[in-house]
């Protein structure tokens, strides 16, 4: 743990959040967190932003509930000023902080997987991923020679529905589904 602690810079950088608007006059900021429990942002140690190209830790002195809102006191952070300075910086970790896990996946993971259906039609790559509240989705850019004329599609990421195998070692994704659609 203390070898993370001087690391100037994330190896595998990953962003987990983004730090809003100042709150108060005493340094607080606004904390928006992109992990499933917003409170779990804190658990990854150290915070790094990109400032004019280059890579800074960010130290949490103290943060709390504050209404709906997360607010967090950073290190150094004392005024409303200066706190405005880092107002929209996304925060970022060394994705090898991540716990691993069983059973599911990183969406950082499965980007760059080659999509097939289950019948060996080539889909094409995941480029991004979405949350729609009911299940998260692939986006997938398909390969320019694309027998249905499609430039992206968008793939359920419904595990043992949808999804039938992934193999990360293979960047590789099977899945049931219908290649024009």
């Amino acid at each position: 743990m203390s070898e993370q602690k001087t690391l100037k810079e994330p190896v595998e950088p990953i962003v987990m959040g983004k730090l809003g608007s100042p709150y108060g006059i005493r340094g607080w900021l606004r904390v928006f967190s992109s992990t499933e429990h917003a409170e779990n942002i804190f658990e990854y140690q150290p915070w790094f932003i990109q400032r004019h190209g280059q890579w800074e830790t960010i130290e949490i002195e103290s943060w709390k509930h504050h209404n709906q809102d997360i607010i967090v006191k950073l290190k150094g952070i004392d005024d409303r000023d200066a706190a405005n300075f880092l107002t929209n910086f996304e925060i970022v970790v060394n994705a090898s902080q991540l716990p691993e896990l069983e059973g599911e996946y990183y969406w950082k993971d499965l980007m760059g997987c080659h999509v097939e259906t289950d019948k060996g039609y080539d889909l094409g790559v995941v480029t991004d991923m979405m949350e729609t509240g009911s299940n998260d989705v692939m986006v997938i850019k398909a390969n320019l020679k694309d027998a249905f004329g499609i430039g992206e599609r968008l793939v359920p990421f419904l595990d043992g529905q949808v999804i039938k195998k992934v193999d990360l070692s293979a960047k590789k994704i099977i899945v049931d589904w219908d290649p024009g659609f």
